[in-house]
């Protein structure tokens, strides 16, 4: 099954940190790590991941940091984790496109793996930072 690492996790984390201060402010690393309990050190390889990817906006110097690039609101789970993960398919071979498994054709469970694949994708794709930054740790929340 996925696993979703700690950087997927973290990455999450950063984001809605990011969502629930000051838009227009760039927001220090370190207190982001402090808040959210990260190392500094890590946080760094996960932001300059989602600075790559236009998710995030640095700038360093005094009164430097990181904001989000856009509204929260237009970022879903699915396409952060998608940053961090790689992919977010449920076994190795949905991973490739076009799948490369020589018994693709003839395999019997391939359209069940498909179909998870399309609940994962449907179900953290309607996800977005916004929603999970306006939300308690309420854990029914997002129960199916």
């Amino acid at each position: 099954m996925m696993m979703v690492s700690t950087k997927g996790r973290y990455a999450l984390r950063v984001m809605i940190d990011l969502a629930e201060h000051d838009p227009e402010s760039y927001i220090p690393l370190k207190e982001i790590a402090e808040r959210q309990e990260i190392s500094e050190k890590y946080l760094e390889v996960i932001v300059k991941s989602l600075t790559k990817a236009h998710f995030l906006e640095g700038l360093r110097g005094k009164g430097g940091g990181y904001r989000l690039t856009r509204d929260a609101s237009t970022y879903t789970v699915a396409s952060v984790l998608k940053i961090t993960e790689g992919s977010l398919a449920p076994i190795a071979c949905l991973s490739d496109d076009p799948n490369t498994c020589n018994r693709a054709a003839s395999c019997k469970t391939l359209p069940m793996w498909m179909g998870l694949e399309k609940v994962i994708e449907d179900y953290l794709g309607g996800i977005t930072i916004q929603d999970l930054a306006n939300t308690g740790n309420e854990a029914d929340n997002y129960v199916i």
